[in-house]
């Protein structure tokens, strides 16, 4: 008790002033003694002063006299109040509700990893243990506010540790009563000191000279002298040993040339584990003090450069919601795109996706993977162009088939213009993203358990998805294309006119098309707005330096995945060169770099700190953001468990922890322009002699005879 820290939060003194307001009819003139005290707990009050100081050192001597600390009398019983944080464990030992000794002690590393249950039960254990003198031989009470250990000896199935230290408490004669934590006030706080929150370790060399550097600083250098004449005339400042300290902290000069190593220690390292600014202050402020450290604790941890290539963003999405403008005619301005990974059924794997910008009807295309640009320019003009003519507009994600100079050239002679989505940030064709997924889920619904045969319910998906009602529309495609209802598949009884009044359908027609365009504008405000919600404004401006965010690259190698998890999340930095449209800009890549330059807003972040060292894109990485390494050279050769040989295959342009183990036969295969035959072996033979393993034969017949596996 008399070696209690002074609180330096609300928090803090709560828990003292309930320790010692629990004895308080013990304690003489006990209000007016802890009266400053108790001030500082008013809104906006905590400043620690001298007779703050003061009440709070006079409380501590009270709690450590008599009448409150009793003499024990054996002929009574006993009473053990226990507790336990996450950091520690507390407990009182008491006789007709005095106490008569206190205990507390912090807990290692591997306690504090232990169930709340485990550590409650500890707490009993060891206190029991630490006053056994008292203890053995008298029946006496143990107080928990942990109220499933009411019947730790009625349990039938106890696990391990739980009999290991029910095991300690054979032989005392005890009864475990439940208390809650607001009744249970001293061991609480016993468990929840200051000093347990922080256990930070720093070599005494660290402090050499220090007093030298705070003889050096004018201010710290008055505060020393003016402490040694009056220890109070500066609020939370102590000398201690010939050492300044502020709330119980190392002192140290605000250029001292400790902080950069202090930073390094608290952050950077395996300890700091690059921790954000609110934890590493946390750390550092717990030890040292200087003027100005939230500051400078803030630019470092945002400065640093590990941080911001491996982080994720918690703010909102970069770019507000820029929509494209609505058409002003039918199937004018179309987007497209590919449903791939189908199972292959009746000669096609992939659906080609083609929607009319203005009334959303689509149609959906079977193709076969691998495709050409020029056959799917031949489906396109077959299935689209016959029925609706050249568009003027085509958007599209960054398809390979898309990029290829076949396509571009076919639409450029048709005066078709190409819009591709930024790179990586396919949501600037939301519209033909929604259509897939539901094409997608109408497929699986209709498939069932016989998924290849989805080409059977493909016209009905088209169907289906033509006729039925859009929200942003306010009608059906169907009936926005051709100005009148679907059809209906199964028709009443009712007799249908035969004479359509052609003048009256055209009016009404011109008339859908206003009411749709007017329709879809709304649509796109209101889109807009709820978007914009969970979107910031965010600018760059030409010659800000950027990082740029790429998800783990995906890419199945012929044994195993790269490691997608532990994968930088963002690469650069990189210059901006200029600004495409509202929320898009080109950047500077590398020259050998195969990724189209142009990226949308939110999958930048700008460099804070100055003169870092570019970490360039994988130079394997394709213009659709897939690795396509090949395989540079051959390291070693193994055997697996079957028997087959594997040689651990280095990938040109990726790490060397990317190196992995591949079949022999399969990177033949995949690779067939790797000559293996040409690499040499450790143990001095070829790879291409792995194509016989002899075994030999168990059977008793034949002892001597081998075979070839």
């Amino acid at each position: 008790m008399l070696k209690w820290p002074y609180p330096k939060e609300i928090k803090s003194l709560r828990g003292f002033l309930g320790l010692t307001g629990y004895y308080r009819k013990f304690v003489k003139n006990y209000s007016k003694i802890a009266w400053p005290l108790t001030q500082l707990l008013k809104k906006d009050s905590f400043q620690w002063n001298a007779e703050a100081q003061q009440a709070f050192e006079l409380l501590k001597q009270a709690m450590t006299t008599l009448p409150v600390l009793i003499m024990p009398d054996f002929n009574k019983d006993f009473v053990v109040e226990t507790d336990a944080s996450g950091k520690g464990i507390g407990a009182v030992l008491m006789q007709e509700g005095r106490p008569v000794a206190y205990m507390s002690q912090t807990l290692s590393e591997r306690a504090q990893n232990k169930s709340v249950y485990e550590r409650e039960l500890m707490a009993i254990v060891i206190a029991v243990q630490k006053w056994r003198p008292y203890l053995l031989g008298k029946h006496f009470q143990v107080h928990t506010d942990q109220k499933s250990l009411k019947f730790l000896t009625e349990q039938k199935v106890l696990g391990g540790d739980q009999q290991k230290w029910l095991a300690k408490l054979m032989g005392y004669d005890f009864e475990v009563k439940y208390k809650p934590g607001k009744e249970n006030s001293v061991a609480d706080a016993l468990s929840r000191q200051m000093q347990y929150q922080a256990v930070t370790m720093i070599q005494c060399e660290a402090w050499e000279g220090l007093e030298s550097e705070i003889q050096d600083d004018d201010k710290l250098k008055k505060v020393v002298q003016d402490l040694i004449g009056e220890p109070l005339s500066h609020q939370g400042y102590q000398l201690k040993g010939g050492r300044l300290y502020h709330e119980g902290r190392i002192v140290i000069p605000k250029n001292s040339p400790r902080i950069a190593w202090l930073l390094h220690e608290f952050h950077d390292t395996s300890a700091g584990g690059h921790s954000g600014y609110l934890r590493t202050y946390k750390k550092i402020s717990g030890v040292v003090y200087w003027e100005g450290m939230r500051k400078c604790i803030k630019e470092y941890v945002e400065a640093c450069e590990v941080c911001q290539r491996n982080k994720y963003q918690t703010l909102s999405p970069g770019g507000l919601l820029q929509p494209l403008p609505i058409p002003t005619q039918v199937w004018t301005d179309i987007s497209m795109d590919f449903i791939g990974g189908l199972p292959k059924a009746q000669g096609v794997d992939t659906i080609m996706v083609v929607v009319d910008r203005l009334t959303k009807y689509a149609h959906f295309l079977p193709i076969c993977h691998p495709y050409t640009a020029k056959e799917v320019a031949n489906v396109f003009i077959k299935e689209i162009v016959k029925l609706h003519g050249f568009p003027n507009s085509i958007v599209s994600d960054r398809d390979r088939v898309f990029l290829s100079s076949f396509w571009t050239e076919v639409f450029k002679q048709a005066g078709t213009k190409l819009k591709f989505s930024s790179a990586y940030h396919p949501q600037s064709d939301g519209q033909t993203e929604v259509v897939n997924r539901c094409l997608e889920t109408y497929l699986r619904c209709l498939t069932g358990r016989q998924p290849k045969q989805w080409p059977r319910w493909l016209s009905w998906a088209e169907y289906w998805y033509n006729t039925n009602y859009h929200a942003s529309l306010k009608t059906t495609p169907f009936e926005a294309l051709y100005g009148r209802t679907p059809p209906v598949l199964v028709k009443g009884n009712e007799s249908l006119s035969a004479i359509e009044e052609v003048n009256r359908l055209t009016a009404e027609r011109n008339v859908v098309l206003e009411e749709l365009k007017d329709q879809l504008l709304k649509a796109q405000d209101k889109m807009r707005t709820q978007a914009n919600k969970h979107r910031r404004e965010v600018a760059y401006e030409v010659g800000d330096m950027v990082y740029l965010k790429i998800q783990p690259y995906k890419l199945q190698k012929l044994a195993k995945r790269f490691n997608q998890k532990l994968s930088p999340r963002y690469y650069g930095p990189f210059e901006i060169l200029q600004k495409i449209g509202a929320v898009a800009y080109k950047l500077q890549l590398p020259d050998d770099s195969r990724v189209h330059p142009v990226f949308h807003v939110s999958l930048l972040k700008k460099a804070l700190a100055p003169n870092i060292e570019p970490q360039p894109l994988p130079s394997c990485m394709n213009e659709s953001w897939q690795l396509e390494p090949e395989p540079e050279e051959t390291l070693d050769t193994r055997r697996n468990d079957t028997g087959e040989m594997e040689v651990l295959v280095k990938w040109k342009g990726l790490p060397a922890f990317e190196n992995s183990w591949e079949l022999v036969d399969k990177l033949r295969k995949e690779y067939p322009r790797f000559l293996l035959e040409d690499k040499e072996n450790f143990e001095g033979r070829g790879i291409d002699s792995f194509g016989r393993v002899y075994k030999r034969r168990g059977n008793k017949r034949n002892v001597g005879e081998y075979y070839v596996v």
